[in-house]
């Protein structure tokens, strides 16, 4: 691919990338959210036109202006969501829009034994006739490379293929693609999880921002390098954190994690915070950070691991018992986690406070109001009045509405993930000064965030993840841009 340009409405998605993969090679592509790498491979498998450049297939240019024509030439593709029928037979998947035929009718007996050729092809030996959600994830990943496959591909893009995958299950795939790359296909390999981009890919490419800023052998790309680049600065001294040696925790922790975690989702983990303490989760995107605020707050059930909330086991983890000892959570999704659209601001403001009450003791319209009215002045949300649909006001208005949602509730424990994502810079540095302001009231905090500079100005410890694995701490004073991600890249802080 060269000079591939594309734009939205808005936003500048590719600016002039350049992006070469060779014969039996597993390339990785890399990049934090907005990147560019999913408009990058849309182009490349036939799903979106760039407005600029060209692809070359053996040095000669050609046209993809549909995933068909991709196909055509030898180009597939596996997603990370396995884009299959779980309800259909693994035969029906396997042959699902090419089924052979004969007199008309589908010719079942060559099906199946078309679809024991493509597994064999993959060393993969199941029964064709089961259905093919009644296999674990790993069988669907594969199945689904199986399905891509032809007699004539020559590239494969694998995005994000061990995002559901352990240990176990992605080494076998692995296997997998190394007998591919001996048989001379190509692998895009999209990941975040920046430890198997060293046991796999034999080259990486970094995108940021929607420019190409770096691409090297894999041996001549040290982890260090590679997170600096992702993350947009070369490593620098930074200043003293703002809140340095400010800190107002105090006493026992309120919370405290022991071994918590869930399989294919998070590896056990050990998490502590005291009352006035501000806790960052650091980490890149894909690290574990949302799913270490899921699984404290209780919106996905850890399988392992002890929690004890001021003192107490909790017995029955959900969201309404956590709201009910004085947690609450701001999840990173507004839209679709944190909000609901058609509701007024008064109604999205009041439901943590009401879930908690239970729904017996209902609060009257005037209660209502006048706590609607308090958050609309205590955090300056820009609406004309407390009925107005949530879904009509700005980003950073529709933020602060999740926030007053989760203070109203009165907690002693509050989970922000990516508090300031996708919001303007007054309503940023607002936030931030809220968050500095709720620690010095004695509330425990847990920030989920990507922005270092953030984390390092607001947190008195940093818990740093990779691989959806805690990998260490930093305590308060050696909290620097530097140290952060020193530990990221594995390096001693």
């Amino acid at each position: 691919m060269v000079g591939v340009s594309k734009a939205f409405p808005g936003v500048r998605a590719l600016e002039r990338v350049d992006f070469r993969v060779e014969a039996g090679e597993v390339h990785a592509l890399l990049g934090e959210n907005g990147a560019g790498k999913s408009t990058l491979i849309k182009i490349m498998t036939g799903a979106l036109r760039g407005d600029e450049g060209e692809i070359r297939l053996d040095g000669r240019p050609v046209e993809i202006g549909a995933p068909g024509q991709a196909r055509a030439l030898g180009i597939g593709t596996v997603y990370q969501e396995v884009n299959l029928i779980p309800t259909m037979s693994v035969t029906k998947n396997l042959t699902l829009g090419r089924q052979p035929r004969r007199f008309g009718l589908i010719a079942w007996r060559e099906a199946r034994r078309l679809a024991r050729a493509r597994l064999k092809r993959l060393k993969i030996d199941i029964d064709v006739e089961r259905p093919l959600g009644s296999y674990s994830v790993a069988i669907q990943q594969l199945v689904a490379i199986a399905r891509a496959l032809e007699d004539d591909t020559r590239v494969l893009v694998l995005d994000e293929p061990t995002a559901s995958l352990d240990a176990n299950e992605t080494e076998l795939l692995f296997g997998i693609m190394r007998n591919l790359k001996r048989r001379g296909i190509a692998m895009v390999f999209i990941t975040h999880f920046i430890d198997q981009v060293y046991q796999i890919a034999d080259c990486i490419s970094v995108l940021r921002n929607g420019r190409l800023v770096g691409s090297a052998a894999t041996a001549d790309l040290p982890p260090l390098k590679l997170i600096s680049l992702m993350l947009g600065r070369e490593l620098e001294r930074t200043e003293e954190r703002l809140a340095a040696g400010a800190s107002t925790a105090r006493g026992e922790p309120i919370v405290v994690a022991e071994g918590v975690g869930r399989r294919r989702l998070m590896a056990p983990f050990d998490l502590s915070i005291r009352p006035g303490e501000v806790v960052g989760l650091a980490g890149l995107l894909g690290s574990g950070r949302t799913e270490v605020a899921k699984l404290i707050f209780g919106a996905v059930r850890p399988d392992c691991g002890r929690l004890e909330v001021g003192g107490a086991p909790m017995t029955t983890h959900s969201p309404g018992q956590s709201l009910r000892r004085g947690m609450a959570f701001c999840p990173e999704d507004r839209k679709a986690e944190g909000l609901i659209g058609e509701l007024t601001v008064r109604e999205n403001i009041i439901l943590a406070l009401q879930t908690k009450r239970g729904w017996l003791r209902r609060l009257s319209h005037d209660e209502q109001e006048e706590l609607a009215q308090k958050m609309i002045k205590a955090l300056a949300i820009a609406t004309p009045d407390a009925d107005k649909q949530v879904g009509q006001l700005s980003g950073g208005n529709q933020q602060k509405v999740v926030l007053a949602r989760a203070l109203v509730s009165d907690p002693r424990i509050l989970i922000l993930d990516e508090p300031t994502r996708g919001i303007d810079v007054g309503a940023h540095a607002e936030i931030v000064a809220l968050i500095r302001s709720l620690c010095a009231q004695g509330l425990a905090l847990l920030v989920a965030s990507s922005e270092l500079d953030e984390l390092v100005a607001v947190s008195d410890r940093i818990a740093v993840l990779r691989d959806r694995r805690k990998i260490g701490e930093i305590e308060s004073r050696e909290i620097t841009r530097e140290n952060v991600i020193r530990t990221i890249a594995g390096a001693k802080a």
